[in-house]
């Protein structure tokens, strides 16, 4: 017990210029990270001369809010209002992310505790299918919206998501490590398999959800020009925003301002959902 003791002291031991370089290193990996951030909400001030501006600076030097005034007149001017675009991109992101979620976790959870000698089989196709790029299935995928019917709805943007693999595989890494004993125990008491699944893992695995809530709401959210969408009503905010953005010159200003406002949802759902997003990074894959 002493030299376990011991060693456990040695390994945990670490002198003051150690640590001191750790958090230095860390400190400057951070700022570096944080520098494009950083340069987009700087840029989203600057005047039209500071931005066409060479060499480029990075800091403002004369904050204006014109780009966002020239933005709101642009979308003012357009046939669908700015209102418009905006619910579409929240709804298409929030529902989407809500129903991924549910559909991935009931996915995972017989797959990682179901007994059956196929459940390693249908597993590893789970594994393989993340190995499929979009291009590959983008063919084939409009061939199967268009027979559903689905061309300029909602559901073509939302449904092809629902068939992403990698959300079942990180829910199942996570709810194989919830104690089988524990599932036992529930059923013992009477609860069914469903009781199990809501009330019992999907709150031990809050970490995974909250993960796969973070990946699923940036990717929905960024969901720009579509093979499916050709209404200009049902239009995404980005996809909006990409053509103002790509007018020319005279609206990188706009442009600029655009940028910003794209950033702010997935930082904040990020910021909120940081803690277990790490928590998740450090256990994922443990088991396989």
């Amino acid at each position: 017990m002493k030299r376990i003791r011991r060693s456990k002291r040695k390994t945990l031991s670490r002198s003051k210029a150690g640590t001191f370089f750790i958090f230095a290193f860390l400190a400057v990996a951070g700022a570096f990270m944080l520098l494009p951030i950083i340069y987009v909400l700087v840029t989203a001030f600057k005047p039209l001369n500071e931005i066409l501006a060479y060499p480029p600076k990075f800091f403002v030097r004369n904050p204006t809010w014109a780009n966002f005034s020239d933005l709101i007149e642009i979308t003012q001017e357009t046939w669908i209002p700015f209102e418009r675009s905006l619910f579409n991109s929240l709804f298409i992101a929030v529902a989407g992310t809500a129903a991924y979620i549910i559909i991935a976790s009931m996915a995972a959870y017989p797959l990682a505790k179901n007994k059956s000698r196929y459940i390693g089989v249908y597993y590893q196709i789970v594994v393989l299918a993340i190995l499929f790029r979009p291009e590959v299935t983008r063919t084939p995928l409009y061939i199967i919206i268009s027979k559903l019917g689905l061309i300029n709805t909602y559901w073509s943007l939302i449904l092809p998501v629902m068939a992403g693999s990698f959300g079942v595989f990180l829910m199942r890494q996570f709810m194989i490590t919830v104690p089988n004993e524990m599932l036992e125990a529930a059923r013992v008491d009477g609860a069914s398999d469903f009781v199990c699944f809501w009330k019992l893992i999907m709150p031990l695995v809050r970490p995974a959800w909250m993960t796969l809530t973070i990946f699923t709401f940036k990717d929905l959210w960024n969901t720009g020009e579509s093979q499916y969408i050709y209404e200009e009503a049902l239009k995404t905010l980005t996809a909006v925003m990409q053509s103002i953005s790509s007018a020319g010159i005279a609206r990188a200003g706009a442009g600029a301002a655009v940028a910003l406002i794209m950033m702010i949802p997935p930082v904040t759902v990020f910021v909120i959902s940081q803690s277990s997003v790490m928590e998740t990074m450090s256990q994922t894959g443990i088991k396989g």
